[in-house]
């Protein structure tokens, strides 16, 4: 009897879900801020991409908003 639960299966199921709470938390922790090296690329790009598709849409519907 593991934490007032008769059934091992159960008492398995509630231990692997505190045991993958912890190791989400160690991955977490460990990788907090990998990966924003390449945040200005992304923004140039995205800025291009913003471009790109609002001359689409003018050319090909005629669309676009001044705030878009």
């Amino acid at each position: 009897m593991v934490l007032g639960i008769s059934d091992p299966g159960i008492s398995a199921a509630y231990i692997c879900c505190v045991l993958a709470l912890l190791l989400c938390l160690v991955y977490g922790v460990i990788n907090w801020n990998k990966g924003g090296g390449d945040e200005k690329e992304q923004i140039s790009e995205e800025s291009k991409w913003h471009v790109k598709e609002k001359d689409m849409e003018e050319k090909e519907l005629g669309l676009w908003d001044e705030e878009g």
